[in-house]
């Protein structure tokens, strides 16, 4: 057994299993050594598999995690929230099972923001995840603990989902690869909802070639899921083709932005250089919808989870606190279930549906969602692909930022993709003072296999990305 088998991508590790280089068990015990060894340093995992099948003749035979809102039956499934702390899934998500036939091996469930609410993994109702480059610094959010999982080696994918930029975000703050697929080709079967128009399932791995192997294992079209789409797309299509020709835009406005870091600045336009090395047509364009993003997101996204959240109410399954009377029974238990910011949301979007207020927020949100697709839509009919810096800030300090807006405003970046149903993947650039800085690829819908085209190919012009020392 390597030593430094953390090391191997997703894909070389299947490879070796299925030619008897490595063995399949070995493998998973050596990743579950690597579980014991860092968890409570980086708090990465809620739960772990007790019971843990192997088939070494299978297709793609590799350990990975589950964030902890999708469902592997067997497991607990508790969102990092109280309210579902002792709650088991009853059956597995689509995501899950696919990955099962294919050979996978789940060896547990990652902490998260409590029900995906957070840009840090600091609101998860047991304990903060932290970053594998700085242990002070938060590792991103909402699927923090599925990207420390990867970027510290303790498996070689994990899967998490992207409601506002929940993947993209934490494989730059951890330099990792993450990618949200076009909205409606992976099922959401089986994902607890937070904001159920936006959410999507992707991978977070170390390589863009590992990414593109696992979404296509779980995309396709699911009965279960009626927004999944019919239409086939074939991730690996073209992965290793060159990019010469691609037309790439960049919106110069959101460039602009005041609390966009230098560091962050310089590494974008780096980026753009090294593309046009490798023929691509690089220009600028001004997308001034672009910049009502958070705000058309904030509105949207706590209506939904108001709506989809009222299921938690101590009757049914979860936590209850058994108070005399129903009413009182309902507040108790969502007092003491719910955390501060998923109270936060559930109050902003009841108000926001409000008889009183829908037609003021919530209905201008949603046309102004629109406009936003529009716009994105008419710079990607003349242009190939997007590309944005994938966070305006570096990792900061954990408990440093207090002010909700001022996290929020983290998401300006990745939101788009999310309103509009776009693909759209995070790579790692470069390490700033010691922290890791990634840009995004955000293309039209269906053409995940051009995104990750591009990303492939830059990756091979930036070279191998180092690991943390941990």
């Amino acid at each position: 057994m390597p030593d430094e088998l953390y090391r191997m991508s997703a894909v070389d590790i299947a490879r070796n299993i299925r030619n008897g280089k490595l063995q399949l068990r070995e493998t998973v015990e050596y990743f579950l050594n690597r579980i014991r060894t860092y968890n409570e340093k980086f708090g990465v995992f809620i739960s772990l598999v007790e019971s843990i099948n192997t088939r070494e003749n299978a297709p793609f035979p590799v350990p990975y995690a589950l964030k902890d809102n999708i469902l592997a039956l067997g497991t607990r499934t508790t969102c990092g929230s109280r309210i579902l702390e002792n709650y088991h899934s009853p059956y597995d998500a689509t995501v899950t099972m696919r990955l099962k036939e294919a050979g996978a091996v789940l060896l547990g469930k990652t902490n998260m923001d409590e029900f995906a609410m957070g840009s840090t993994t600091e609101f998860s109702a047991f304990f903060v995840t932290r970053n594998p480059w700085n242990i002070e610094k938060v590792p991103g959010g909402s699927s923090g603990g599925s990207a420390v999982a990867v970027a510290t080696g303790m498996v070689p994918f994990a899967l998490g989902s992207d409601t506002g930029g929940s993947i993209r975000l934490p494989a730059s703050f951890c330099g990792v690869v993450g990618f949200k697929p076009t909205y409606g080709l992976v099922s959401r079967y089986g994902l607890v909802a937070f904001g159920s128009s936006l959410d999507q399932i992707g991978p977070i791995a170390k390589t863009v070639e590992d990414c593109a192997f696992v979404t296509s294992i779980i995309a396709g079209y699911d009965p279960k899921d009626s927004t999944t789409s019919k239409k086939r797309v074939d991730f690996l299509n073209g992965l290793n083709d060159n990019i010469r020709g691609v037309r790439v835009a960049y919106p110069r406005n959101l460039l602009e932005y005041e609390a966009l870091d230098a560091d962050v600045r310089d590494a974008f336009f780096e980026s753009l250089k090294m593309l046009e090395k490798a023929g691509c047509e690089v220009k600028p364009v001004e997308m001034p919808l672009l910049e009502k993003s958070v705000a058309v997101y904030y509105i949207i996204a706590p209506g939904e989870a108001s709506s989809n959240l009222a299921r938690y109410d101590g009757m049914r399954y979860g936590l209850r606190v058994q108070e005399e009377g129903l009413d009182a029974t309902y507040h108790g238990t969502r007092e003491i279930g719910f955390g501060e910011e998923v109270k936060r949301r559930i109050l902003m979007g009841t108000f926001t549906l409000s008889a009183t207020y829908y037609e003021a927020y919530y209905d201008k949100a949603l046309k102004v969602r629109r406009l936003i697709a529009n716009e994105l839509n008419n710079v990607l009919s003349e242009n190939d692909l997007i590309m944005l810096p994938t966070s305006p800030v570096k990792p900061h300090n954990i408990g440093e930022v207090q002010s909700p807006l001022t996290y929020y405003l983290m998401d300006i970046y990745t939101i788009p993709a999310n309103l509009a149903g776009l693909p759209a993947v995070s790579v790692p650039v470069c390490l700033s003072d010691g922290l890791p800085v990634g840009v995004q690829f955000m293309g039209k819908r269906y053409s995940d296999p051009l995104v990750l085209r591009v990303a492939h190919n830059f990756e091979k012009m930036r070279g191998e990305f180092p690991l943390p020392k941990i």
